[in-house]
Formats: structure tokens, C-alpha cells, sequence
């Protein structure tokens, strides 16, 4: 009889298909004839391509020709140890180029068969800057209620002396005070937005369904400012419910589906929504804690794209691609995520814009036994 050590049993029982799965990295296997018989699902979203699409076909297909990449397995292959190469510029087909650093390793008890990991070099850089957009965010809140308050009883008093005039002038004269009540109440609509970074209470957190958050906000989107828009949902149905106010997320979710269809063309314009469990992105937090944020959200549009001198900054207060924005959708957007304990990060690139939207899940908090009498 053979025997089974009791983590090599544990294996077994999860299954290739989890722990492939689980990999937060795109993960490829090659066979020895160099067509891919296997993806990973962050490889799928790292291409845009399907596993469907990939399997059975030749790897120096999505790369192109003179690929680093294909060197490295090649390398992998001959000597029969594992290889790893560091910076190498991965080209994808339809895609602009990323750094990553590259370990591709034999299986050895398949023949030929290498297991190719790619690390994108800016994960980490990602983070980092979703961490700056919140902090961004966080400092217009502490001047968000000092602007509403000093903005909006000035503001009333013109509204207010532009109506008594009107009432004694002639109509040609009536047409200038009806401009200034207009431009009024158009400073009051931003200083509505702006006050909204003034709210500083803490998100109140219950388990929700974000597949129905989203739902609302796509139904909402369609009979409104995106008809013209084709969506398209690609939803994991197991994902276990989201920490979070579903309120402030359809808000959140509502502004990433209006900015899609502001962007996309009237004709031909798409919004991709989907949902995927993504473990392996942990935020820290104060005291050395550090939250797990496994709820993956994307929100995809096939727009001309974010300005490359923008993208980075878009999170920021006050930054806009559009050339009537006010640049505190995005920021707002920020805010209410990292209330929430998440991030939201940006990649965008001519011809297609995504957003990501990382989320904790819900913890049931446990019950503590209340004593009575000293029982």
C-alpha cells in the first residue's frame, strides 16, 4: 500500500483547478512543442484573451517573433532547472508592453512541459499609488466643509439679489439675471459634490450581495446617460458576500459606468462588467494589521482611453480627461473605496479603459457568551 503524507492528501482533496486558479499571477504551461495547453485565470486577464483562445496554440503567437520570453523557456527546457529573468518587456498581441519578471520552470514528470509565472513589475507601484490617491482624497475632505459653508451663503445672497432685480427690469435686462441665477445654481451643484468629501463618518459596514449593488447600477445606467452602450457581464456566481454600505458603492459604481459612457462612441460603445475572487492582494493597516482583499470588480469600456499624462494622477482631486470635468468623480470614487477598507486602481491604454475595484469580505463577528450571576 502507498502511503500519502498528509499534506500531499490535502493537495489532493483542494484540486489542481483551486490552487491554479488561486495563482495572483499570470500563470501559463508550455508544451514541448511550445503551444500553451493551459492558462490561468489572471492570465486571461492579463491578455484579454480567453483560455478557449489560447489552448492548442502556438505561444510565440500572442508574443510575437524574437520574444525574450520564448528564450527563457527554451533556457528552462535545455538545462532542466528552473530559470528566472528579471525586467524583461513582455509584448502581448493588442497590447503595450509591461515589465515583469519571468520564472519558468521543467515539470518533470511531464515531457517537455514548462510552467511559465510572469510577476508584473508594477503591482507594487499600483498599490503604492492607490494608497496616494487615497490620501489625496482624504486631504479634500478636510477643506470640503470650510468651502461648502463659506461658498454657499454668498452664493444665496446672488441668487437671491439677482431675483429682486428681475423683477423690476425689462425682459432684454431679465435674460442677464437669468444667466446669473443659472451660473448660481451651477456653483452650487459642485459645491454639493465637493461637500460630500466633508462626510468623515466611517462606512457602515453589513454583508451585501455586490453582484445586485451592480445589477442596480447597470439598470439605472441603461435607461439613462449610457442607452447607447452594449454591456456585456461576466459574473462569478460563488463569490461570498462584500463588507460595505451598498449605497455608497452603487454610487461609486454608478460613476464608473457614467465616466464608460461618456467615453465609449455613440455607435459600436461597450461596457464589460465583471466579477472574479482574486486572493492574494492584502492591504496594511495601522498596528501591523493587514485586510485581505480577495472581491475583484472590473468595469471595462473601448474608449480612445486616459491621456498617458493623466492616468496616473486620475484618482486626484480636481484631474479630469474631459474637457468640462470637475475632476471629483474619480476622487469620490477613491474616497468611498478606501472608506470601505478597499482600493481602486486604473489601467488604461488607446482603445480600452479598466477599472478595478478591490474589496474585503465579510466577517462574521464572533459572539461573545454573556455570563448571568456567575454562570
Amino acid at each position: 500500500m502507498q502511503f500519502v503524507k498528509p499534506q500531499g492528501r490535502r493537495l489532493m482533496e483542494i484540486g489542481f483547478e483551486a490552487l491554479w486558479s488561486a495563482i495572483p499571477y499570470p500563470g501559463l504551461i508550455i508544451r514541448k512543442d511550445d503551444t500553451i495547453a493551459a492558462a490561468n485565470p489572471a492570465a486571461e486577464d492579463f491578455g484579454a484573451t480567453s483560455v478557449r483562445q489560447m489552448r492548442g496554440k502556438p505561444f510565440k503567437k500572442f508574443l510575437g517573433p524574437n520574444s525574450v520570453v520564448m528564450d527563457v523557456i527554451h533556457q528552462a527546457r535545455k538545462s532542466d532547472v528552473s530559470v528566472t529573468q528579471y525586467n524583461v518587456m513582455v509584448s502581448w498581441v493588442g497590447m503595450p508592453p509591461s515589465l515583469q519578471n519571468l520564472h519558468a520552470s521543467p515539470m518533470h514528470e511531464a515531457d517537455g512541459e514548462i510552467l511559465l509565472l510572469m510577476h508584473p513589475r508594477g503591482m507594487a507601484e499600483k498599490m503604492d499609488r492607490s494608497l496616494s490617491h487615497r490620501s489625496a482624497a482624504r486631504s479634500v475632505s478636510g477643506m470640503a466643509a470650510m468651502l461648502a459653508h463659506e461658498i454657499r451663503n454668498p452664493l444665496a445672497g446672488i441668487s437671491g439679489a439677482a431675483q429682486l432685480l428681475e423683477m423690476g427690469l425689462t425682459a432684454e435686462d431679465r435674460e442677464l439675471t437669468g444667466l446669473i441665477q443659472a451660473e448660481a445654481a451651477r456653483i452650487g451643484a459642485l459645491v454639493d459634490r465637493v461637500e460630500q468629501f466633508g462626510d468623515l463618518r466611517p462606512a457602515l459596514r453589513r454583508p451585501i450581495n455586490i453582484h445586485d449593488v451592480l445589477d442596480r447600477a447597470r439598470r439605472s445606467a441603461q435607461a439613462g446617460f449610457a442607452a447607447h452602450a452594449r454591456f456585456s457581464e461576466e459574473f462569478d456566481p460563488s463569490l461570498p458576500p462584500a463588507s460595505g454600505d451598498p449605497d455608497q458603492l452603487l454610487q461609486v459604481f454608478q460613476n464608473l459606468l457614467k465616466n464608460a459612457a461618456e467615453a465609449i462612441p455613440r455607435v459600436g460603445g461597450t461596457i464589460a462588467i465583471g466579477t472574479a475572487y482574486r486572493p492574494g492582494v492584502k492591504l496594511s493597516r495601522p498596528g501591523g494589521k493587514s485586510e485581505s482583499l480577495p472581491l475583484l470588480v472590473t468595469i471595462t469600456d473601448n474608449g480612445p482611453g486616459i491621456p498617458e499624462n493623466l492616468v496616473r494622477d486620475i484618482f486626484d482631486p480636481f484631474v479630469s480627461s474631459k474637457e468640462n470635468g470637475t475632476g471629483l468623480g474619480l476622487s469620490l470614487v477613491s474616497k468611498i473605496i478606501s472608506d470601505h477598507g478597499g482600493v481602486v486602481e486604473c489601467d488604461s491604454r488607446p482603445g480600452r479603459t479598466r477599472f478595478l475595484v478591490r474589496l474585503p469580505v465579510w466577517i462574521e463577528k464572533k459572539k461573545t457568551k454573556e455570563t448571568d450571576g456567575g454562570r
